[in-house]
């Protein structure tokens, strides 16, 4: 009988919770994408409209909810910010950042061009310039304690870092990884200092401060128990078994990491819970490799598809404006003080970067890690908890975040615009699927590419999704002269229509003597007058036939390299170090992401051994990681 009556009472629970609350959040969720993809804004970051759309909410909406209804809102907008801290974590790329440990005896220059290096004294000169700005600030309003504002100040956001930089195809430039670097150690080291001082000012310097360093222990244990479980042949045989359908297992696990540090984060404090959060995404990161594209994707979709934005919807709900009444006649002065400080904190250790780039380039890299948000909202709202700022400093700090995370790339890309004319590219003639597909995948390997479309609204549907397009005819000459056309780029046709494919080869041969064509061909009789001119093709129905078969003979091999194309893949690097002219493979100390597979030589393939000899002019075929090759490169070249 009361088996039967607790059955009851869970069902009655249920079915009587108000779900109108949840309706609106979820609401706000779904129509944000679609308002920025209407109004054609979508450069503007989804969370900003979601903080608005979240305080508008609070004042014509929530009126009248229920203590019980803020509390679940409440729990789940906490939930979204310790998956948002989790996958801060996993962003973060641990192999590229010990590659780029020093190796060799450091000089001025080799210091100049090592990211890590750069980037960890990028973010020691900007605690310096964040405490001197938060001294001055300190004289407009009352601060309570300066130290932790001005690391709230020194925060930064991989999160609206990466997108811009994979936008624009920046992502595997040396100036790329070294914005990147500077941006990931910014938002380790900001957590790991306010996560200590905010202990400290909870506790005092308690025993329990050493607890903390637990939490490194346990990631230090996690990550060597999780790898080695991982080689076990039970485990990885349940590991594929259970990854898919109802099991979905990699997701449940990644889900109890997170909780297992969230619950021995708690036990030392409340305030070090962030951190803990941020360490199981960090683990996550170091441990997978193949599978990491396709785990993001998958927790990408329950963070950004659901937990995340009641996070940001719940930061709208509860900001409050009547706060900022604390400051008087000095908010405006204050608020214009406190924006300058945060790019000033961030620009003027970018000044590093100009021996190697410029002054105007460095400057606008700096801007580019000024912008803040998850991390500076949640510094902001621990320090408001522990009453080291005040109501009026944390919704200045918000409205901070929503200003920076907007303007920062904004003026990036203005001082740096791209340039789709100069420098080395691929040219991309048609604007098809294929086309759009094939600039994207070069962009994720850091190559520049530019599609040419004729048609008016194809050319708007491509520009509009942010790939490099000109609206230009593909057989006017003036298009290529316009474009500068260079001989060592490649020009790939893609009209999908054989007869103009074929004209355009032939204008580009004989106008400009170019030599790097490739075309597509539907029908293989067009063979012949392609191979005439020396074009590369793609014959469409030889490379179908080519695909089935590998998944009838090969599937593992094709799903590998197809699923993790984005972490793993094959380039070809040649040897020009003459260091290594006469040495053995085994000598040479290869990445260990990196897996050597083959060698040319002259016309000649060679199937490496330990034993084998390199030379000078050898081109090897890699399969490896970005870092991994860029590593090799340095190694080699």
């Amino acid at each position: 009988m009361e088996e039967i009556q607790n059955t009851y009472m869970l069902l009655n629970i249920s079915f009587h919770y108000d779900f109108y609350p949840l309706l609106i959040v979820a609401t706000i969720a779904w129509l944000t994408p679609i308002i920025l993809s209407v109004f054609k804004l979508k450069k503007i970051p989804s969370v900003i409209i979601e903080i608005i759309l979240g305080f508008v909410a609070a004042q014509f909406l929530f009126d009248g909810f229920s203590k019980e209804s803020y509390l679940i809102l409440d729990f789940f907008a906490l939930f979204g910010f310790l998956f948002l801290m989790f996958l801060g974590g996993l962003e973060i790329d641990v192999d590229q950042i010990l590659a780029s440990l020093p190796r060799r005896k450091l000089s001025v220059s080799r210091f100049l061009k090592n990211p890590l290096l750069v980037g960890l004294t990028q973010f020691a000169m900007a605690i310096v310039l964040s405490y001197a700005a938060s001294m001055v600030l300190a004289q407009l309003i009352d601060i309570p304690n300066i130290w932790y504002f001005s690391l709230i100040m020194v925060t930064t956001s991989v999160a609206i870092v990466l997108p811009v930089l994979k936008d624009r195809g920046e992502i595997g430039s040396r100036f790329g990884q070294m914005i990147i670097i500077a941006a990931a150690v910014a938002d380790i080291l900001s957590i790991i200092l306010f996560t200590f001082t905010a202990f400290v000012i909870k506790n005092g310097f308690h025993y329990k401060l050493l607890y903390i360093f637990a939490l490194f222990i346990l990631f230090f244990i996690f990550y060597k128990l999780i790898n080695k479980l991982k080689n076990i042949p039970t485990f990885k045989k349940l590991s594929y078994q259970l990854s898919t359908a109802a099991s979905q297992i990699r997701i449940r696990g990644s889900i109890l990491l997170i909780l297992v540090f969230v619950v021995i984060s708690q036990y030392i404090g409340k305030e070090v819970v962030l951190l803990g959060a941020f360490l199981s995404g960090l683990v996550l990161s170091t441990i997978l490799h193949r599978e990491r594209s396709l785990m993001l994707i998958k927790l990408d979709g329950m963070g950004f598809g659901f937990f995340i934005p009641f996070f940001f919807i719940m930061v709208g709900a509860n900001f409050d404006p009547h706060a900022l009444a604390e400051f008087d006649e000095s908010l405006i002065g204050f608020l214009v003080l406190l924006l300058i400080s945060l790019f000033a904190i961030k620009v003027i250790p970018s000044l590093l970067w100009r021996p190697l780039f410029g002054a105007k380039k460095a400057i606008s890299g700096g801007f580019l890690i000024s912008s803040r948000l998850s991390l500076i909202i949640a510094a902001s709202a621990i320090g408001l908890e522990l009453g080291v700022i005040t109501s009026g400093i944390n919704s200045s700090i918000i409205i901070m975040a929503v200003i920076s995370c907007f303007a920062s790339p904004v003026i990036y890309n203005w001082m740096s615009p791209v340039n789709l004319i100069k420098g080395k590219k691929t040219i991309i003639i048609g604007g098809s699927s294929t086309a759009v597909l094939l600039a994207r995948r070069l962009n994720l390997h850091g190559k520049k590419a530019l599609i040419i479309e004729q048609d008016e609204s194809r050319y708007r549907t491509i520009a509009d999704k942010g790939i490099n397009v000109v609206h230009k005819e593909g057989l006017d000459i003036d298009t290529f002269k316009e474009i500068d056309l260079k001989p060592d780029n490649y020009v790939v046709i893609e009209t999908g229509d054989d007869e103009q494919n074929l004209k355009i080869s032939q204008m580009l041969r004989n106008e400009f003597q170019h030599e790097k064509i490739i075309s597509r061909i539907s029908r293989f009789s067009q063979k012949i007058r392609f191979d005439e001119m020396g074009v590369g093709i793609i014959d469409e129905t030889q490379i179908l036939a080519t695909a089935i078969e590998s998944l009838i003979i090969r599937p593992t091999t094709y799903h590998a390299l197809v699923e993790s194309f984005e972490n793993f893949s094959v380039e070809e690097i040649s040897i020009n170090n003459k260091t290594i002219d006469g040495k053995q493979v085994k000598d040479v100390p290869f990445n260990k992401n990196a897996i050597l597979m083959m060698v040319k030589r002259e016309n000649t393939f060679l199937i490496p051994h330990g034993d084998t000899y390199l030379q000078t002019g050898d081109m090897l075929m890699v399969f490896g990681t970005q870092t991994a090759f860029d590593d090799t490169r340095r190694t080699l070249g």
